[in-house]
């Protein structure tokens, strides 16, 4: 198992899963919890946490549909 020690930790382990296995960041979450066998509502505490992380999650989310999208101001 492995130890979290800080937010950035699990925030880099998540985005370096998300390069190296192509795959989305709601998808990455869900891997690294069953591979370091972690519960899923830690790793959702993290996210909480981390504001970046927790938009990228949403935005897949509103995508993807599973989420009622939210207004975005343009940039």
């Amino acid at each position: 198992m492995v130890k979290i020690r800080t937010n950035e930790d699990f925030t880099r382990e998540i985005e370096s899963l998300v390069r190296n296995k192509n795959i989305e960041f709601f998808e990455a979450v869900l891997y690294y919890c069953e591979v370091n066998n972690i519960e899923v509502e830690v790793a959702a505490s993290l996210v909480k946490q981390n504001g970046a992380l927790k938009a990228k999650i949403q935005h897949e989310a509103e995508n993807l549909n599973l989420v009622k999208k939210t207004a975005r101001l343009p940039i």
